[in-house]
């Protein structure tokens, strides 16, 4: 009834700006007649119309139904169209109730939003504030036909129990339940976004999408911590991770003692501590730590040449001191590091152990994995890190020779060249 209503007022507003899209989620045998129910109407109306049938993966019949449903709306709305939904008031006082009893926090209880990006599509919603009895005036007013889903009452689902079970009851002791439930998600969505800028100032007082300094993050009061690890475990996510792993975070990792190789995984990534800093690690880079190569390569390089290695991406170019041209004409080895190596590091007085100064440099030990030595017949050349290269001293050093500069890092991500 909502759809069909709102069809008939977009092709009355926008004549030759609207057009319809029929999703069949083929579901129930009677879902492809509905669509051609709506394409007969939308051809009265001289509305361009598609009918996109859909395949709902296992799971939250609901959820999953939605989501690909939003996935075909994608794929057929064009840069500048406006997607127009029929949600009206009591949809939106049903999804507070729902989110209220699932334990959603501001954003959840904010609701739907009358215009709203949702992923890559602009969605508006101009029937929020209209009530159901209102659109079924206006519906009964017009002669707009329509065909009622049964699955609506249906209470083995939670929207369609909530509204044949639940409602009644509610409205039967509070008359104007709707009028302030809809008004509350509108309070709601002010404090979301109040909050959404507050925790965009922490999180660039405390770090960035990768990583949180402890020590300013400790510095705000506890809910603002919460909140703060809340957003920030979100990302570039969909949805914020619930209350207990974020109480996880808190208690394992970030109270985890100083010496503890704590890590936690939630969505794809790990968190871990290092050195009083909480990073966001991918989970295929952290698990590629336990990975490590024995594979001793050979390589030859020359003047302006790439070098694409675990740890980075590597130019060769001229140095004030540097390896020796005569290099470029012998094959050289790439080894892994092994344990108890030691290195004299250009300019620096005697030998240390390599492990020593892959501490010094604070490299992340999930990335240490990545490090690989450069060598000509059992002479260290230099070792290549994620934080760049390491000449070491040996005869083949020289003014005027060449060093691999690092211009991309473990990330491929582009590095400020050094001078």
């Amino acid at each position: 009834m909502d759809s069909m209503l709102l069809l008939h007022l977009m092709s009355e507003l926008f004549p030759h700006k609207v057009r319809a899209i029929y999703i069949d989620h083929q579901l129930q045998s009677s879902s492809r007649a509905w669509g051609v129910f709506v394409q007969n109407f939308a051809q009265q109306s001289h509305i361009p119309f598609t009918i996109q049938p859909v395949i709902v993966d296992t799971g939250n019949l609901e959820n999953q139904a939605r989501e690909a449903r939003y996935a075909a709306f994608e794929s057929h709305l064009k840069s500048n169209e406006v997607l127009v939904l029929a949600h009206h008031q009591q949809d939106q006082t049903e999804t507070v109730l729902l989110r209220l009893l699932s334990g959603s926090g501001v954003k959840g209880l904010g609701a739907m939003k009358e215009i709203e990006q949702k992923k890559n599509i602009c969605c508006w919603r101009p029937m929020l504030s209209v009530s159901r009895q209102q659109i079924e005036h206006w519906v009964e007013h017009l002669k707009i036909p329509y065909i009622q889903d049964l699955t609506n009452f249906d209470t083995t689902y939670d929207r369609a129990w909530c509204r044949e079970t639940v409602w009644p009851v509610l409205q039967k002791r509070f008359p104007k339940m709707q009028e302030a439930i809809s008004r509350t998600s509108i309070l709601m969505q002010d404090a979301d976004e109040i909050l959404h800028e507050v925790l965009q100032q922490d999180l660039n007082q405390c770090g960035d999408l990768n990583h949180l300094d402890l020590s300013r993050l400790q510095q705000l009061s506890l809910a603002r911590q919460r909140q703060l690890l809340s957003f920030w475990m979100k990302g570039k996510a969909i949805y914020r991770p619930a209350f207990e792993m974020v109480e996880r975070v808190q208690q394992e990792v970030i109270c985890a003692k100083a010496d503890a190789k704590a890590a936690l995984h939630w969505n794809h990534h790990y968190y871990v501590r290092y050195q009083n800093i909480l990073y966001r690690v991918e989970k295929n880079k952290y698990l590629q730590k336990d990975l490590v190569s024995n594979v001793v390569s050979t390589i030859e390089l020359q003047m302006d040449a790439s070098l694409q290695l675990a740890s980075g991406v590597f130019q060769i170019q001229p140095m004030q001191m540097g390896l020796s041209p005569q290099l470029f004409e012998q094959p050289l080895q790439l080894l892994p590091r092994q344990g108890g190596e030691k290195i004299h590091l250009y300019g620096r007085v005697g030998h240390w152990p390599l492990k020593k100064a892959i501490q010094e440099a604070q490299i992340l030990p999930w990335l240490r994995h990545t490090i690989q030595i450069l060598a000509l017949d059992n002479v260290m050349l230099g070792v290549f890190t994620p934080k760049g290269f390491w000449l070491a001293q040996s005869s083949y050093c020289e003014a005027g020779g060449w060093q691999p500069n690092l211009i991309s890092d473990v990330n491929y991500l582009r590095v400020e060249q050094n001078s």
